[in-house]
């Protein structure tokens, strides 16, 4: 149909890149064709990311000269092929209000540390807060946690919703709650039980972190912890425990960990429609 054109969103994180690839469409909702993820793994993230770019677009299909607008966000301003670059606050905003329409707000938590993100109904940011550079509370330290214990990132939600007896850590700095954790094991308290207690921290942590920036009603998990269901668990019992002083109502969304990508292709797509209109080259897309 006149009108229609493909564009494509590289979100580029500390752990991992992400690649969506999508029909913006003239009278339609657009439609994703490819939306992927992979671990760096200690390899070159620009690397990665290029590696995974050109296996979406086999995977669709689709030729780079058939996109008419291709999207970075995070890390990504070093991709060469790249036509314009997105913060990553206004990306995850925007791909966030796409997965979840009824959120105003989202919890982006990644590899490094975690942001809370207020938007409106066309994901304009409102305001944000983020936390310190301590990593307790972030990908890297319950990855950290998860190969002391012996365990796969991959279990760690499964296995916290395992719990029966939670065992309270440190939610200070990564150094005390390591500490915790090593104490804990000594004394023989189940892996399932460390992980909720870790979790449980990490929770009230990112709820305090959506209080102080105002959040209130539907807020989305984003970002690469969004997959972890035992934190989402834990999320939404300490939201229901403090029901009559903070109203939230905390969700998640199969492709959550990639709503920087969706983000990122629809502003994409967005700026691709401004400059058609207006007869501008693509090439003058700037940094938003």
């Amino acid at each position: 149909m006149q009108g229609n054109q493909l564009v494509a969103g590289i979100d580029v994180g500390s752990s991992a890149a992400k690649v969506v690839l999508l029909e913006d469409r003239e009278a339609a909702p657009a439609r994703v064709l490819v939306a992927r993820g992979e671990r760096i793994r200690r390899r070159d993230p620009q690397q990665v990311a290029r590696e995974l770019f050109a296996s979406c677009l086999a995977e669709a299909g689709v030729e780079p000269g058939e996109l008419s607008y291709v999207a970075t966000t995070g890390e990504g301003e070093g991709l060469e092929f790249r036509t314009g670059h997105f913060y990553g606050m206004t990306t995850h905003a925007r791909g966030g209000l796409h997965l979840e329409p009824a959120s105003r707000a989202i919890i982006d938590i990644g590899a490094l540390h975690a942001r809370a993100v207020l938007m409106d109904g066309r994901a304009k940011v409102l305001g944000y807060r983020m936390t310190s550079q301590c990593a307790s509370g972030s990908g890297q330290f319950l990855e950290n946690i998860a190969r002391y214990l012996g365990i796969t990132i991959e279990e760690v939600g499964p296995l916290s919703l395992q719990a029966d007896d939670p065992e309270a850590c440190s939610s200070i700095c990564a150094v005390l709650a390591e500490t915790d954790v090593i104490n804990m094991v000594s004394r023989g308290i189940s892996t399932a039980n460390i992980i909720k207690g870790i979790h449980q921290s990490m929770a009230g942590r990112y709820l305090r972190l959506l209080a102080s920036a105002g959040a209130a009603g539907v807020v989305l998990i984003t970002g690469g912890l969004a997959a972890d269901v035992g934190l989402a668990a834990a999320m939404r019992e300490a939201a229901e425990a403090q029901k009559g002083r903070l109203a939230l109502d905390i969700r998640t969304h199969p492709h959550s960990a990639l709503a920087g990508a969706y983000g990122a292709a629809l502003w994409g797509a967005f700026r691709a429609r401004k400059l058609s209109s207006s007869g501008a080259s693509l090439a003058s897309g700037a940094s938003a």
